[in-house]
């Protein structure tokens, strides 16, 4: 398989709403669909950086301020959309393994961005979603052990890489529960997972544990990294595929998964744990005060 760009169907008409679209893979997601023809909604937590990437992007597109790690904030950008059809919403905003900070809500700030804001996002958003949900995960959900019983490490010793990888399985976890219960309903909309591999972002600028000039030397070295464009292509697969089959996990193609051209790829014996899955749903319920309202 070889995938490019060049197969996304005309996206005229259609209006896709993707998180952090300011930088790096969303940015690169939203100028290429813009570019295929579709009105791009770029959520961005900082309105300028929003309106800088909007500047770069040539085609239909508008800013919507939304900070995922504060739930009045996701229901405030909810609410600004009106009851607006979307027909595609990427949940591809995140941060990685940064030091042990607690969002406004109380909660873990990566557990809070990474899995509850798009969680509560999606919730409040269902009923006008014509097409599919995009969840963006990460190869580190393979390390993940997500504690359902304190998944914002108030009883446990806090690791940053730990706290991340717990949280892109939540959102593979996710977006498999999604597609459970909109099949149960009969919904024609469906859920997808996507993974970028290993891509030059942006992303592992503010990690605890390396300093950016470190991280951006070792990618050199290693020459490991790929290129966000590149990085974006699971992302925009998953988005536009006509006929990928609901329910699945797209990334690289290449060794390891880190990068090449889009594929369907697996996910660990974790991420399909259906009790899990299921707890995990509710829990998310509980702590946003959101529901999709869909069978269980």
């Amino acid at each position: 398989m070889s995938w490019t760009v060049d197969e996304i169907p005309d996206q005229s008409g259609r209006v896709v709403l993707i998180t952090g679209a300011n930088s790096g893979i969303g940015l690169e997601s939203a100028s290429v669909l813009a570019d295929r023809g579709a009105h791009v909604i770029l959520g961005c937590r900082d309105p300028h950086k929003g309106a800088a990437a909007q500047r770069q992007i040539a085609g239909s597109t508008e800013v919507l301020t939304i900070d995922l790690s504060s739930l009045a904030s996701v229901s405030e950008a909810a609410e600004a959309l009106g009851g607006r059809q979307i027909d595609v919403l990427v949940n591809n905003a995140g941060i990685m393994a940064v030091p042990q900070e607690a969002s406004v809500d109380g909660h873990e700030l990566q557990f809070a961005t990474n899995v509850l804001g798009p969680f509560a996002l999606t919730s409040l958003l269902l009923d006008q979603i014509t097409d599919r949900v995009v969840w963006v995960s990460s190869m580190m959900h393979r390390a993940g052990k997500l504690d359902l019983a304190d998944p914002s490490f108030r009883h446990h010793r806090y690791n940053a890489w730990r706290a991340y990888s717990a949280s892109k399985l939540a959102d593979l976890m996710l977006s498999y529960e999604l597609q459970r219960r909109l099949t149960l309903a009969g919904s024609t909309v469906r859920s997808y997972a996507a993974h970028p591999g290993y891509a030059q972002t942006g992303l592992q600028r503010h990690t605890a544990v390396l300093s950016w000039p470190m991280v951006h030397q070792l990618e050199s070295l290693l020459k490991v990294a790929q290129s966000a464009d590149q990085g974006a292509l699971p992302i925009l697969y998953a988005a536009t595929a006509p006929d990928l089959p609901p329910g699945s996990y797209v990334g690289p193609a290449g060794f390891g998964e880190m990068s090449g051209p889009p594929r369907i790829v697996g996910s660990s014996a974790a991420s399909h744990d259906r009790d899990a899955q299921r707890t995990l749903w509710s829990l998310c319920e509980g702590l946003t005060g959101t529901s999709p309202g869909l069978p269980g």
